[in-house]
């Protein structure tokens, strides 16, 4: 075989593994409530994103950003201060873009060897994009119902199981329900939904609704 014949057909193997390598498209993720997304996560931070790197580290490479924290919510446990977050290289694997110098965060995550992942299925938001209701939230009443669950109904009629259940009858990352109700454990033991940022035991509704 000839030399240009092998260098087409050379060419057009890369191209092939080329294509065949790239990441699938798509990413999908669960909707999930404020309040479930910081019970369950290892990391929960406001911060500035203040630089980014690409790492080529993984089939796909990997997006690490320096990060200014400015507070930090949960996690204590796991590191005193982030200085860097790590999400996929490309979104359709559920890696995050953040912009650089513009906006302060919420950002949740993972930790994984001593390191903060976080993606589109973690709960970010630009901070000014948050009610009252939700950093409130944050600062003290999320904590007090990480006992509870938060049962998300799509399709009416929808019922709890158990005292501990919340129903989430408006399951979407930016419904009125997400934005001022946290599901807290009252007093007799069973959790309901509690409005706004009052103490617990006040201004409380039906378990089954908001």
């Amino acid at each position: 075989m000839s030399v240009v014949a092998n260098t087409v057909l050379l060419s057009g193997l890369l191209l092939i593994i080329g294509q065949h390598s790239r990441p699938a498209e798509g990413c999908t993720c669960v909707h999930v409530h404020p309040q479930e997304a910081f019970c369950n996560s290892d990391i929960v931070i406001r911060a500035k994103v203040v630089g980014k790197k690409m790492m080529n580290d993984g089939p796909f490479g990997t997006m690490r950003y320096t990060v200014k924290q400015m507070k930090m919510y949960r996690g204590f446990n796991k590191m005193q201060h982030v200085q860097y977050i790590y999400t996929e290289a490309y979104e359709s694997l559920c890696g995050v873009k953040l912009e650089v110098n513009k906006y302060q965060y919420l950002i949740t995550g993972r930790v994984y060897d001593g390191k903060v992942y976080t993606g589109l299925c973690n709960f970010i938001s630009q901070w000014e994009k948050l009610s009252l209701a939700q950093r409130k939230g944050l600062n003290h009443r999320y904590h007090l119902g990480c006992n509870c669950k938060i049962k998300a109904c799509y399709d009416l009629p929808c019922f709890i199981t158990a005292k501990n259940e919340c129903l989430w009858t408006r399951p979407y990352t930016d419904d009125y329900q997400s934005k001022n109700y946290a599901c807290i454990k009252q007093k007799e033991g069973h959790c309901s939904w509690s409005r706004g940022w009052a103490p617990p035991y006040k201004k409380t509704i039906n378990t089954t609704d908001p």
